[in-house]
């Protein structure tokens, strides 16, 4: 199963991943289950839904 990325946020941002997780969960009240997980390689927060999910 696949993912789609709806947002990225820099790893290095002075709030690390707050912006990623408010992101998230104002995604999680419109109904997505949204979730964050980290890019090592691009050293980047990303907020990502299952495929199918948000088309």
């Amino acid at each position: 199963m696949g993912t789609k990325v709806l947002e990225r946020f820099p790893a290095g941002a002075p709030r690390g991943s707050w912006s990623a997780e408010e992101y998230a969960a104002r995604r999680r009240t419109e109904g997505l289950p949204a979730t964050v997980v980290m890019d090592l390689q691009s050293d980047a927060f990303l907020v990502v839904v299952p495929l199918g999910e948000e088309d």
